[in-house]
């Protein structure tokens, strides 16, 4: 009798949880907006209303990368063959700015928003499951820039394996309709250390270094990215300055830019977009 009970009990705790249960929210329309994020848990793509971008005419002192980049996705997009990207080095110099500034720049030209070419990103920690999301995609009149940001890997991270194998090496290999983009601080997308440690421990060096560099060698576009000097600093500052109508004497804000700059340690786009929004600030402007 008390087991029944029991049983009886735990029927209905079990049911009242399910009542309160949110419901699972339903894929999204993978042909209604611009940019999705993918959620490994749940294996679901969420569309983004407003995409936290800048204009890519606003990205100073990294021309070649930009028409580099802007070319390869122009092609993609009009659905001829293009390459993996993988832009890489100094934190702050424009990395996924540009990749977010050229995927409008490409829809705008071929009719979007929403246009042609969805943006995914993809969060490094859910990299596994990037199968899962291909296998959602592949047969979507639409094509995807799947774009990961600041991607590496550490230690005894087999993500890589996986990854390498759905950009070039697996049986399905990359879909037709995708290509693939993302930023990392490093050139391997592994640190140095641990490249070395891979070659004074293993039975035979050369082949455990190759296997851990030869992911980037998955990416047919490798674009460098370094800190600004000074006069490119003073031109992104400026650019920055005239688009938003910020009114300050040239002298003026170069001055000031100087200055902080030299508390940051450090010339980038990244800084350079700190510095306007703290002038914009202290003028009461908004950025729009």
């Amino acid at each position: 009798m008390m087991d029944q009970d029991l049983k009886a009990t735990l029927s209905r705790i079990a049911e009242a949880l399910d009542r309160l249960a949110p419901p699972l929210a339903p894929g999204a329309d993978i042909g209604a907006a611009e940019a999705y994020v993918w959620h490994a848990s749940g294996h679901r793509l969420e569309a983004v209303p407003k995409v936290n971008r800048v204009s890519l005419e606003l990205l100073m002192g990294v021309d070649r990368q930009k028409e580099t980049l802007l070319e390869n996705t122009r092609r993609f997009a009009k659905g001829l063959p293009a390459n993996n990207a993988l832009l890489w080095g100094s934190r702050g110099a424009g990395k996924s700015s540009i990749v977010k500034a050229v995927h409008a720049h490409v829809n705008r030209e071929l009719g979007g928003p929403p246009g042609p070419l969805a943006l995914v990103e993809i969060h490094r920690e859910d990299i596994p499951s990037l199968p899962a999301l291909l296998s959602k995609i592949r047969s979507s009149a639409r094509r995807f820039l799947v774009f990961c940001d600041d991607l590496s890997f550490d230690g005894q991270d087999a993500a890589y394996k996986s990854l390498k194998a759905v950009l070039e090496g697996g049986i399905e290999g990359r879909p037709e309709n995708v290509v693939f983009y993302a930023t990392s601080n490093r050139r391997h997308l592994m640190p140095r250390d641990m490249i070395e440690n891979e070659r004074s421990t293993a039975i035979n060096p050369s082949e455990a270094v190759e296997e851990k560099v030869s992911l980037s060698d998955r990416f047919g576009l490798w674009l460098g990215f370094h800190n600004a000097d000074q006069d490119t600093f003073f031109a992104m500052i400026e650019g920055y300055a005239a688009y938003y109508k910020l009114g300050v004497p040239t002298e003026t804000l170069r001055k000031q830019a100087v200055e902080w700059s030299v508390t940051r340690g450090s010339r980038s786009g990244r800084v350079a977009w700190q510095f306007i929004q703290e002038v914009a600030g202290e003028l009461g402007k908004k950025l729009e």
